[in-house]
């Protein structure tokens, strides 16, 4: 993960991306028990114009094709690791990017979502790999309530996680 790293922070550089965070599974990890996941979801903020209602990827995509990383699926395998762009493109999104802290993995820094932006954007995503990852992160992670609550009613999650808390009684 240390070289895909290195090429996202180089995507970064040369302006490609505005800025990113780690997402997803791997993001959980560095808050939680390691489990088993297949890719590197990456949420990236894209220069684009403020009325647009797609955020193309392809500045990115011709990039590291002309690098020589390929496709697979809805993934490009950057350094062995297969990874998804996700355009920051909701409010919940930008804010867990804007907001996310820097870390440093294997001496290269990155930037990782709060526990509390993992829980809502999980909450958000609502499938049930994503409830578990909720059920991990609340057990296993520390948070700070106030916060959560706050991120889920600006995002207005509230009620879901309240919805889902009944259904574990």
């Amino acid at each position: 993960m240390k070289k895909t790293l290195e090429i996202l922070n180089k995507l970064k550089k040369k302006g490609l991306i505005e800025d990113y965070a780690i997402a997803g599974g791997i993001a959980a990890m560095f808050y939680t028990e390691p489990v088993f996941t297949y890719d590197l979801d990456v949420f990236v903020i894209i220069k684009h114009e403020p009325q647009a209602k797609i955020i193309s990827l392809a500045s990115i995509y011709d990039y590291l094709k002309n690098k020589g990383y390929p496709w697979k699926g809805e993934h490009i395998v950057i350094e062995g690791m297969p990874v998804q762009f996700i355009p920051a493109g909701s409010a919940l999104e930008q804010d867990a990017v804007d907001n996310a802290k820097g870390i440093t993995y294997s001496g290269i820094r990155t930037k990782i979502p709060s526990a509390e932006h993992l829980i809502a954007i999980a909450m958000k995503a609502g499938r049930r790999k994503d409830f578990e990852k909720v059920g991990r992160l609340l057990e296993q992670a520390k948070i700070d309530n106030n916060k959560l609550e706050k991120i889920l009613k600006e995002h207005k999650l509230w009620g879901k996680m309240k919805e889902w808390k009944e259904k574990l009684k």
